[in-house]
């Protein structure tokens, strides 16, 4: 199974300030510390996450919606939830 930690106060506020200027990189950063993988890229990083396969194919396609809405989930929650 895949290691989950949550994001510190710091980590959340450079998600912020970074997602509006790239999006996916400032989710990137998030999820390699969330996933415990600084090594993988984004896409191997929402495969990993266990996103069912509608929302990775939406992520992996850049969908604005999507990734908005994990931007908010890993904000809210510093983390992802269990079903995602």
């Amino acid at each position: 199974s895949t290691a989950v930690t949550s994001l510190k106060k710091r980590d959340v506020e450079r998600m912020h300030v970074a997602y509006e200027r790239d999006p996916e990189a400032a989710l990137t950063a998030a999820l390699r510390l969330v996933l415990e993988r600084p090594d993988l890229d984004f896409t191997a990083l929402v495969k990993l996450a266990g996103f069912s396969c509608d929302r990775r194919i939406r992520l992996q396609a850049k969908d604005v919606r999507a990734l908005d809405e994990l931007y908010t989930e890993l904000n809210e929650l510093r983390g992802m939830s269990p079903r995602t």
